[in-house]
Order: structure tokens, then sequence, then C-alpha cells
């Protein structure tokens, strides 16, 4: 879904902000087009119209695009210089064959999501930002449509960045989507000032949603494949009274903790977020680096990451090369 303006965390679901700002769609608006709906009403869509219970619709006019702004400054509030995208943008991506959509309960807009063709050309379409006012699911119908959209295309996967510390984010990305995270990018948008962000680096990982996995295919139609973990699996990152511990990191399925509430934590203990932030780049960033991959994301243990056998000698050295201390702080 980040949660940033900048990156696709799939900021709000009913966790941030009370509703957007405006009256409605341009649907039913005197002297007003409404928003088109051209994609054909096939099994992908009418998932996605079923996960949420609303309406997901292609956006074509500058009246939605401004209601999407409207939205997005709801649930992020951010500095005004710093919009996760302006009305402009969405009007040229729009005209330029990419994917601008809203998600409407009647005549309200709750959700949007915008998105533009990557490379390579033909295979990806990268999602910038996905934001929802309210819950019942809006999100997950919204990348359901994206992914509808895609397919139609002839495209294979979606890509997102978003924050590796939001745990909402990471288990709707990898638990409820199917997507894995690929790379790891540290301070990926430089310094942050919205209201969710202030003060904390802005490390993202590259999600990628491979559209006709088995795994991805299962999940659009709610029915998600739990990460397995062995019962020899060891804690790299744990968390203990809110601050992370590193551990071992000497098998081959490691899990790594991230925090209950890294946005709460911002505010009431900044210290213990940013030794967050940079035990996770650490040890999550250095596995992946080293060529590790993120098999999915437990709620009780974390990241669930896969090692090359051949790794963990080195691994493990790595982990210990600063000394004894074990408490990042």
């Amino acid at each position: 879904m980040t949660a940033s303006p900048r990156g696709d965390g799939l900021q709000g679901d009913g966790l941030q902000g009370d509703g957007p700002r405006d009256d409605g769609p341009r649907n039913g608006r005197p002297g007003g087009d409404g928003p088109r709906d051209p994609q054909p009403r096939d099994e992908e869509h009418a998932l996605a119209t079923a996960a949420g219970g609303v309406r997901v619709v292609e956006l074509f006019e500058i009246g939605d695009f401004e209601d999407v702004f409207r939205l997005f400054d709801d649930i992020w509030r951010p500095d005004p210089a710093s919009a996760p995208i302006s009305v402009e943008m969405m009007r040229a991506l729009s005209h330029a064959g990419n994917y601008v959509a809203g998600a409407y309960d009647g005549d309200r807009l709750v959700g949007a999501s915008v998105a533009f063709l990557g490379a390579p050309p033909g295979q990806v379409l990268h999602s910038h930002v996905t934001g929802a006012s309210i819950g019942r699911g809006i999100g997950f119908a919204l990348k359901l449509h994206q992914r509808a959209w895609a397919l139609e295309r002839g495209l294979e996967r979606i890509t997102w960045t978003y924050d590796p510390l939001v745990r909402r984010n990471a288990h709707f990305n990898l638990a409820k989507l199917g997507a894995r995270p690929e790379e790891y990018l540290p301070s990926f948008y430089g310094a942050m000032d919205d209201a969710i962000n202030a003060g904390d680096e802005s490390d993202r990982v590259l999600a990628v949603w491979r559209l006709s996995e088995p795994h991805v295919l299962a999940a659009a139609r709610r029915r998600p494949h739990p990460p397995r973990v062995p019962s020899g699996a060891v804690a790299a990152l744990s968390d203990r009274d809110g601050r992370p511990v590193l551990g071992r990191a000497d098998a081959r399925t490691v899990l790594v903790a991230v925090p209950e509430d890294i946005e709460g934590l911002r505010r009431t203990d900044p210290g213990a977020a940013k030794a967050w932030r940079h035990a996770v780049r650490d040890v999550l960033g250095g596995l992946m680096k080293d060529g590790a991959r993120v098999t999915g994301f437990a709620r009780e243990g974390g990241y669930v990451v896969e090692r090359r056998t051949e790794d963990e000698p080195r691994l493990a050295r790595g982990l210990n090369e600063s000394g004894d201390k074990r408490e990042r702080t």
C-alpha cells in the first residue's frame, strides 16, 4: 500500500484521517461527466468490487483529481510543498495512459491510487501512492482493481515502495496481497516532513507483486498463504520492551521483528524509533543485500527471511563484527 506521501504504503484505510474534505465524486454533480469506467466487467474486476463493497473506477476528469488531492491531504496532512501528488501530475499521468483510480462509497470518494508504467516496458506498473480514508477493505479493493488493470494490459507485475517499519503495511503487502520485498532502499526519499514521517529517515523496501503467481492468485480470492516458519528459525532481530535487540542469524530461516507502532514511537520515544530504523536497516537490509529472500510476514515474528545455505557462516560473523553489544540504542 509507506506510510508516506512518497511511496505506496497504503496509508489510511481507517488508520489515518476521518474522511476527505469534499462533497463527493464528479459523478452525480450537475454539469459533470463523472468518472468513466471503460474496463470490462470480468472476474478480476468483480473481485475488486466484492473486496470492499465499493465501486472502483478509473478517473479522467480534473474535478476527480481535485477530490483525490483533498483525500490524500486529509490522510497525510503534508507540508503544502510536499503533497503526495499534484492535480496536474495526475492529469498528465492519466492522459498518457497511466493508472489513476478512485474508490467510491455511493457518491463519496473513500480511496484512491496512482500508478505509472515502469521499466522494462510492457512488464511493470509502479504504484506511486494509495490511500483510503475508512476501513472495510477499501485498500484491498483498490489493489485488486489495479491488478486487473495491469493484467488487461499484459503486465506481469506491480511494484511499490513502503516503509518496512510499519507493521500493518508489511502485513497487508506480504500476507494479504502476496507481494514480496526484493530490494532494501536506505533513505530513499531523503528527509520527510509530513505529519506521519516527520523526524524519521525514509528507508523503503521495493515490494514486487507478481500478478500470476499461485500464492497471489489465492490471495486475490481471500485465501492468503501464511509463511512457513520452521522450528529451527532464529530471531535475528526481536523486540524487548519496545527496543530492538540483535540475535542470531545462523539458520536457514531468520525472523526480523518490527515495532508494534513505529508512528507512535516517533512521537513518544524518538530515540527508540531511530534505534529501530537503524537495526532493521542493518539486519533486514544486510540480509537482502547478501541474497536472502523475504518469503512472508508473520504477525508474531515479523519478516520471514530465507537465507542461502552458503551464506550462513559469513552472515553470522557479520552481525557480530561490531562487538558483543546486543541492543541498538
